[in-house]
C-alpha cells in the first residue's frame, strides 16, 4: 500500500489517504494543511484527480479555500472526485439545532457548480455529524462530489456508515456494478482475553502436520487455524462476530431514529452487508 499524510493541528485535521498500487498508479501530487490532491490513474484506462478536504471552520477562511481549490482546477483538469469534511450544509434543512449561516452555503453551491461537480444523495443516512453531547445538533457536512466524466464510467451509489467512534459517520462510495469477491477473514481482539486461547492455537498449531517448502506449510496451517477459530469462536463465545454485528445494528438504529431518517434505509444498507457487498 502506498499513502499521502498530512500532520494534524492541536485537535484538528489530520488527514491520510492509502490506495493499493495494484489499481491506482500515482502521477502527481499536492498538498497542504487542508487537502490532498493526488493525481492517478485507475486500472491504466481512466485518468483522475482525488481531492481530500477538511475545510476550515469559519466562514471567511473556507471561502478563500474555495477560491484556493478553484485555482487548482486549472492546474489538476482531470476528471475531479472530491471528498471529506466540507464544515458547510448546502441548504438549510441539512443541518439541525445549528445556527444558520446563508454566507457559507452560498460560497460552497457557488463552488461546486464553478468545479462543475455532481453532489452524490447520501444513502441510509441524512446527517454525517452529530454534536456527542447532547444529540441535539445534526449536519450533513461530509460529502463526496464528482465530475461529469466519473457519473459516465461507473454506477456510484454513497452509504452513510455507523457513528461509532467519531461525532462524524464515515461515507463509503460503491460502485454497484463491482463484484468484490468473498470478505476477508478478520481476527478478533476480544479472543485473546479468554484463558484458553493460547493454548487452543498452540494445539492446533502443531497438530497440522505438513511436510512441503515453508511458505506452502505457512499457508496451510493458517488456513486450517482460521477455520478452527470460527468454529471455536462459535463455541467458546457464541458468534461473537454476530453479537457485535448486532450491537452495532442497534446503535444505529438509534442513531437514525434521532435524526429522524425512516429506518427502511439502515435496512437497505444491512441487507447488503449480509450479501457481501460492504
Amino acid at each position: 500500500m502506498d499513502f499521502m499524510a498530512v500532520n494534524f493541528d492541536g485537535t484538528a485535521g489530520g488527514q491520510l489517504c492509502i490506495w493499493d498500487p495494484n489499481f491506482f498508479q500515482l502521477v502527481d501530487c499536492y498538498n497542504s494543511r487542508r487537502f490532498i490532491l493526488p493525481s492517478e490513474t485507475l486500472l491504466n484506462s481512466f485518468d483522475y484527480t482525488i481531492l481530500n478536504v477538511c475545510a476550515p471552520n469559519e466562514v471567511s477562511s473556507r471561502c478563500k479555500f474555495w477560491e484556493s481549490l478553484l485555482k487548482l482546477k486549472s492546474e489538476f483538469p482531470k476528471p475531479w472526485c472530491l471528498e471529506g469534511d466540507l464544515n458547510e450544509i448546502r441548504n438549510i434543512s441539512e443541518r439541525v439545532g445549528c445556527s444558520r449561516r446563508d454566507k457559507g452555503m452560498l460560497d460552497l453551491n457557488s463552488f461546486i457548480e464553478s468545479c462543475e461537480l455532481n453532489d452524490l444523495p447520501l444513502l441510509g443516512r441524512k446527517f454525517t455529524w452529530c454534536n456527542t453531547q447532547d444529540g441535539e445538533k445534526w449536519s450533513r457536512i461530509d460529502r463526496i462530489m464528482l465530475n461529469p466524466e466519473w457519473m459516465l464510467k461507473f454506477n456510484f451509489k454513497l452509504w452513510g456508515l455507523p457513528r461509532l467512534f467519531s461525532d462524524h459517520c464515515p461515507i463509503l462510495l460503491m460502485d454497484d456494478e463491482t463484484d468484490w469477491e468473498p470478505k476477508p477473514f478478520r481476527f478478533i481482539n476480544a479472543w485473546t482475553l479468554h484463558p484458553s486461547f493460547p493454548s487452543f492455537v498452540d494445539n492446533v498449531w502443531h497438530e497440522s502436520r505438513i511436510i512441503r517448502r515453508a511458505g506452502y506449510v505457512l499457508f496451510q496451517k493458517l488456513k486450517i487455524l482460521k477455520l478452527k477459530l470460527k468454529k471455536w469462536n462459535s463455541e467458546v463465545f457464541g458468534n461473537l462476530s454476530r453479537k457485535l454485528k448486532k450491537a452495532e445494528e442497534e446503535l444505529v438504529e438509534l442513531d437514525i431514529l434521532a435524526e429522524g431518517r425512516p429506518l427502511e434505509e439502515a435496512e437497505r444498507f444491512r441487507r447488503r452487508e449480509v450479501r457481501g457487498e460492504v
